[in-house]
């Protein structure tokens, strides 16, 4: 009997590499041996303790149920308080979206901010599930690769190069980034805003990984562009990545458009996420000595590394990774991270997953775990080398 296709979208969908190393660490561990995970950016602290108990007590209230699409009114204006407080910048509440993770929130703008086949520019490296949800919703993602001279950052130049070769619907950045750390500065993302503004295109910020940085704090797209949308989350500064909560702000003409998918698609974010996400907010002290913990990990990583050969890097500006070139290891980066899992121990995403052309001598390593496994870490890649040597 024939059978009915599965849709051809889905052919251009790629595996999320990370979550493959994540899957082969995690049947190692089944076998009786021990695991670094250094593949996943997951924080390995808990949610903070005021978020936690906020959502006992809703429970114990009892009633859990839907709450508006664009979420509780207490957290939007929150979040809206959140940009006058840290960023300066002026907010109205009403234009602050609250989504199921910050993986929603892109599913919402790309659906509401672009039609069929119009091409969006993303950077490689960069996070993939971009290219992914671009290619599953018929968009087309157009690669801009980053380069040395350019610091690693998307440029406005590079922008109006990929515009002027064939017209683009928007771009999309993010800073700091996935896989890299590296931030866009003030004036040059001030830049991308006004690119965008002149050539009439969107321009979305990812922003998840703001509070995160190691020097100058991060500065949002909506300080020089209020037209801009942005993207954030609670999953990375908040550690709270498995209660799926997100938020966009949205210019206001988006804000009905996006009311009503948000409507169709999802009803509304989980309650006792958001009563969780509220009280996170003021859990900011706890939230620091994380961070705190995150930078300790980095400066170790960061004078170890060059140790055992791994010294070119992206800058690591903020966010908890490390995105090493490993050429003189290896050009095959999924074989290397699989050896480093089986031999050493030490689970990493190849390069691969966020570029899929020079991520082959590329690897990730993410210092969100603890102090104690970034150093046994480091110990068993020196055992590794010292054996591969």
């Amino acid at each position: 009997m024939p059978q009915p296709a599965v849709a051809r979208r889905m052919e251009r969908v790629a595996s999320f590499l990370a979550m493959d190393v994540l899957s082969a660490a995690a049947a190692k561990e089944r076998r009786g041996d021990s695991v670094i995970h250094m593949e996943v950016g997951q924080p390995s602290a808990a949610a903070p303790r005021a978020a936690r108990e906020a959502a006992m007590a809703a429970l114990e209230h009892g009633r859990i149920g839907y709450t508006e699409a664009l979420g509780m009114a207490a957290l939007r204006e929150r979040i809206a308080r959140h940009y006058r407080d840290t960023y300066g910048v002026s907010l109205s509440p009403e234009r602050v979206v609250v989504t199921t993770g910050s993986s929603a929130g892109f599913v919402l703008a790309f659906l509401s901010l672009f039609d069929r086949g119009q091409r969006v520019a993303i950077t490689a490296p960069g996070y993939p599930a971009y290219r992914n949800i671009l290619e599953a919703l018929d968009l087309e993602p157009v690669v801009i690769p980053l380069t040395r001279a350019d610091g690693w950052i998307m440029t406005a130049a590079a922008v109006e190069r990929a515009h002027a070769e064939k017209p683009l619907g928007g771009i999309l950045a993010m800073s700091p980034a996935n896989p890299s750390g590296t931030m866009i500065g003030r004036e040059a993302l001030r830049a991308l805003g006004e690119t965008c503004r002149r050539l009439g295109l969107w321009f979305v910020s990812d922003e998840i990984y703001h509070g995160l940085t190691y020097g100058e704090p991060a500065t949002t797209a909506l300080a020089s562009d209020d037209d801009a949308v942005v993207i954030n989350s609670f999953s990375k500064y908040y550690c709270m990545t498995g209660w799926r909560i997100g938020w966009i702000v949205v210019p206001e003409r988006l804000v009905r458009p996006i009311e009503r998918l948000a409507q169709n698609l999802y009803i509304s974010p989980p309650y006792l996420s958001q009563v969780a996400a509220l009280a996170a907010f003021d859990a900011v002290d706890e939230l620091e000595a994380v961070k705190a913990h995150y930078a300790r990990n980095r400066a170790m990583l960061l004078e170890e590394l060059p140790r055992l050969g791994i010294a070119d890097m992206h800058p690591v500006d903020g966010a908890f990774y490390i995105y090493a070139d490993i050429a003189r290891f290896t050009n095959d980066s999924i074989g290397f991270a699989r050896r480093m899992l089986e031999e050493a121990g030490v689970a990493a995403t190849p390069g691969l997953d966020f570029d899929p052309v020079e991520g082959s001598h590329y690897l990730r390593l993410s210092f969100a775990g603890s102090e104690a496994d970034c150093r046994e870490a480091v110990n068993r890649l020196k055992a590794w080398f010292g054996r591969a040597g």
